[in-house]
């Protein structure tokens, strides 16, 4: 039963890296089909945290979400199968590009493909987005950060100025923790006046 999970676990996150071009941000809403609606391997909740703790930590985000799910299905072995899985059709298609191809990117038709990849990568991107939009929870502390941290990033992009997004979501993190702190400490408050 466990050989059967592992070499779903590779097959799968072969098929999802090999189909996937745009990296991490693109490769979302595959993982997100293949593992919570067709496998149901992880919810919808799951893929959200994950998604969160896989941007916030070292690593793509796409070999950060395979590892989580092969780990919760398998343990360390599923947390290898999967992660060998996303990552073994790029190496193996940037290995033979590079021993067989000089200037890859220079073949007309290759870069006139790659300009149609990027909208398509574009699209997947958008469309990740709006999905975790719609699943987030309509609260209004999340639903004015997600506002807040969106005007910025796009002053951040239009102006060109040199932030990182990782000091955004450092920033969106300190601001939700000190809120609820806040909002704790006025029930606690509340109650103890009672």
């Amino acid at each position: 039963m466990k050989k059967h999970i592992l070499l779903d676990l590779l097959l799968t996150f072969m098929k999802i890296g090999l189909f996937t071009f745009g990296g991490g941000y693109a490769m979302i809403p595959v993982i997100e089909n293949n593992c919570v609606e067709k496998k149901k391997w992880i919810t919808h909740d799951d893929m959200m945290n994950v998604t969160v703790v896989a941007e916030s930590t070292p690593g793509p985000i796409a070999i950060n979400c395979a590892t989580f799910v092969g780990f919760r299905q398998a343990g360390f072995s599923g947390a290898l199968a999967a992660t060998a899985g996303t990552v073994l059709p790029s190496f193996i298609i940037i290995y033979v590009i590079s021993m067989f191809l000089n200037n890859f990117l220079e073949i007309r038709l290759i870069a006139n493909a790659f300009k149609g990849i990027k909208v398509g990568v574009g699209i997947l991107i958008l469309d990740a987005a709006i999905t975790m939009i719609r699943k987030m929870r309509k609260a209004s502390l999340p639903c004015a950060i997600m506002g807040c941290s969106f005007v910025i990033m796009l002053f951040i992009n239009i102006f060109s100025w040199n932030f990182s997004s990782m000091s955004l979501m450092l920033i969106a993190a300190a601001v939700s923790l000190v809120v609820v702190a806040l909002k704790d400490g006025t029930k606690r408050k509340g109650v103890a006046s009672k």
